[in-house]
């Protein structure tokens, strides 16, 4: 297929910070970039030469859109898989409407990654209040009930204890009357593992070496690379460098390249071009799980602007474009804070006191306004070592509200 070279004209369907950075990185290397986004003013709006507001339910208007562009992606996966086709019809789209019909809604990708032999929690697919009551006393350690499609950053989950309450009962009953739920066993984890790559149309695969991260009420709170720049002979993908681990050594060599493994062949199943992430548990028993797909960059990615050779984001670029894919190698230990609106509860943020913490820098998304549980940036920070980088974002995060 043509490579697209400096000069044309890349679109992105989604006008929130992944696409804002996405367009940051394409206009850096000399692409136009337009927007197609359902909110005027929106993060990628401002960065972009073009933006056309719609519905993402719209797929005529999505393919006028795709018209105008040589080349699109996605930023976030709650798209119409028909309007996808529409715009594949009429241009290169990368990921396809395979990618997203299947990751979008999560019976379906659990079905996909079982077909693939691929370890996930055990689940059930539940489609009303009966099935619903027999789902939940399957799993006599807990569960957690989760829509079937359309849900993000916890939204759309109800977690249900060995004896669950009736509230928690009854907002489980609510989530499965508006539509089909999942119900997976409630795991105890040691650790929330990510593994961001880039499949080009050929089948190169170049992954990131694994991020760690850390919740706080099931949104992403802070994201740990903790890989040193490791030696590589020449055509290597990174090596796995000396690791922080915070599970007391259940994060092996083993596990970690078998994540990179699992992640390979979800991309390969999925016939998957461009940039995406695979999320998974590690269970305090050792298991590994393969959580969700995301066919887009991923919030724990962000930090590869700093700590890796080649960002999330021009890879993105690059796997769009046809170039050949960049290295993911890591450049220095790295850990990333997300900078959510609970923060500006107070009023204006001392950006200078976070600032003077060594190895630290900012993002910020250009939201207009913050709201609790709303990523507004995040920061990262770089250090000799995996411990130290976590150590300073989160100093620098807590100097913020002083």
């Amino acid at each position: 297929m043509e490579t697209l070279l400096p000069g044309a004209r890349l679109g992105v369907l989604g006008g929130g910070q992944l696409g804002r950075m996405f367009a940051l990185a394409a206009r850096r290397m000399g692409y136009a970039v337009g927007v197609y986004t359902d909110q005027p003013g929106s993060p990628a709006t401002q960065v972009a030469e073009r933006a056309v507001v719609g519905s993402y339910e719209d797929g005529d208007a999505i393919a006028a859109f795709a018209v105008g562009v040589d080349a699109l992606t996605l930023e976030f996966e709650n798209l119409a898989a028909s309007a996808i086709a529409a715009a594949e019809r009429v241009t290169r789209v990368r990921p396809g409407h395979l990618a997203l019909h299947v990751t979008q809604h999560r019976s379906r990708e659990k079905e996909f990654l079982s077909r693939c032999g691929l370890p996930v929690v055990p689940y059930v697919a539940v489609t009303s209040a009966a099935e619903l009551e027999a789902a939940v006393t399957r799993f006599d350690s807990g569960c957690l009930v989760k829509t079937a499609g359309f849900g993000y950053d916890g939204k759309g989950q109800v977690a249900l204890g060995r004896v669950p309450d009736a509230e928690r009962l009854e907002a489980a009953a609510a989530l499965v009357s508006a539509g089909p739920v999942v119900v997976e066993r409630r795991l105890e984890l040691a650790a929330e593992l990510s593994v961001v790559a880039a499949r080009a149309a050929d089948g190169g695969f170049v992954p990131y070496l694994p991020v760690i991260n850390s919740h706080v009420d099931q949104v992403l709170d802070v994201s740990s690379y903790p890989w040193a720049p490791q030696a590589t002979a020449a055509g290597e993908g990174p090596r796995l460098g000396r690791l922080d681990d915070p599970t007391g050594g259940l994060l092996t060599p083993a596990l970690l390249a078998a994540a990179v493994e699992a992640t390979e062949a979800v991309f390969t199943g999925l016939e998957f071009v461009g940039l995406g992430c695979v999320e998974f548990f590690v269970a305090a028993d050792g298991g590994l799980y393969v959580n969700e797909v995301a066919p887009r960059p991923h919030n724990s990615g962000h930090l590869t602007i700093e700590a890796c050779a080649t960002d999330q984001f021009e890879q993105q670029v690059r796997a769009l474009c046809g170039l050949p894919l960049g290295s993911a190698a890591p450049l220095a230990p790295a850990a990333m804070a997300n900078l959510l609106g609970d923060l500006w509860g107070g009023g204006e943020l001392d950006w200078a006191a976070a600032l003077r913490e060594p190895g630290v820098r900012l993002h910020l998304y250009g939201k207009a306004s913050a709201r609790p549980g709303r990523k507004m940036g995040h920061l990262t920070a770089l250090a000799p070592d995996g411990a130290t980088a976590l150590a300073r974002v989160r100093r620098a995060r807590s100097a913020l509200a002083k």
